[in-house]
């Protein structure tokens, strides 16, 4: 592989795809130990311990990721689209390995815990992949042109797009609280929301590309 930007990705491709195994695996052996039915709403409450393990390697993931996007790239953007590109398919290949190993989700619509801080995120299993999806693209794309020196510099117009949209898809997946902290059955998924700010990320980064006229 002579293309730099290929062999990178490549690399950062088999740290996510290792990485999603590890997650994939916590998972696992977590839903052994509270649902050994098999995983469905409502929630069960974990131990205080556990949960503080829990939110601990939460961060811990975030941090791993963003640190294999701080090592492959060169910029500050071009370390945050490796980032991007790491996260998404993580995601994505996370569920890619549950599905290998213990053949779940059933289903794409099948609601799953995403994520505990602040609150806990829900949501139907399409929803990150859908978020993931857009986080590779735009990742791989902004560390292209980054590499070929085409303009990417995010201004406050792009920064203000890719805020809001952020809020959207946070709030779409945290606004149910009566499923998440009451123990009740996940209410319709509001995926006008998710929609919205997939489409407002992609603007962000056609705006980007457009006021380049200088680089971090």
């Amino acid at each position: 592989m002579k293309n730099p930007l290929t062999r990178t990705l490549v690399f950062v491709a088999l740290f996510a795809a290792a990485f999603a195994l590890v997650e994939a695996s916590v998972v696992i052996y977590l839903r052994s130990l509270y649902y050994p039915e098999g995983f469905a709403f409502p929630l069960k409450a974990i131990s205080p311990s556990h949960l503080g393990l829990e939110l601990a390697r939460e961060c811990a993931t975030i941090v791993m990721l963003y640190a294999i996007g701080a090592l492959a790239g060169r910029t500050s953007w071009e370390r945050f689209g490796y980032f991007l590109f790491a996260f998404g398919l993580w995601d994505i290949l996370f569920y890619a390995w549950l599905e290998l190993t213990i053949h779940w989700p059933s289903s794409l619509s099948t609601f799953d815990i995403l994520f505990l801080v602040p609150v806990p995120w829900i949501g139907p299993v399409w929803a990150p992949v859908a978020v993931s999806g857009v986080m590779i693209l735009c990742g791989a794309l902004c560390a292209h042109r980054i590499q070929s020196s085409l303009p990417f510099h995010p201004g406050p117009l792009a920064f203000g797009v890719g805020i809001a949209s952020t809020a959207l898809i946070l709030l779409s997946f945290m606004i149910d609280t009566d499923a998440t902290l009451r123990g009740s059955a996940p209410k319709p998924y509001r995926w006008e929301m998710l929609i919205a700010g997939l489409i407002g990320y992609l603007i962000a980064y056609r705006l980007s590309c457009q006021d380049g006229r200088s680089k971090p």
